[in-house]
């Protein structure tokens, strides 16, 4: 592993991130800067948390610390999206992206244990 480019989590944090900013641009005007600005800042906190743990993988627990901040920016950012979901988007949940935030949350949950149980 060259880069943290090269994490899955990292790339499908990225991917989902870019989703979550174009999907929140489409709420209302009222909502931009409200749960639009929330949902955008703990989505891109994800991969920013993921970035910044492998920066200190060379420190064990500073790289489990960052995860976990990762998997509390998910929890946050899943909270939200549920939100937004059920108050603007009754017609059309946004199921996709729910259950693509709910895959990345396990991914990021499996290597919080292999970090604690193999890392070195």
């Amino acid at each position: 592993m060259k880069s943290y480019r090269d994490l899955d989590i990292y790339k499908e944090a990225y991917q989902l991130a870019i989703q979550i900013h174009y999907m929140s641009l489409n709420l209302p005007s009222y909502e931009l800067y409200e749960q639009g600005s929330q949902i955008r800042r703990s989505s891109k906190s994800i991969k920013d948390n993921i970035v910044e743990g492998y920066g200190r993988r060379r420190y064990k627990n500073d790289l489990i610390k960052f995860l976990v901040y990762a998997q509390a920016s998910y929890d946050e950012t899943t909270s939200q999206l549920d939100m937004i979901s059920d108050i603007h988007f009754k017609e059309k949940p946004l199921t996709n992206l729910k259950t693509a935030y709910d895959q990345l949350g396990r991914k990021i949950n499996k290597f919080i244990q292999y970090v604690e149980s193999s890392w070195k």
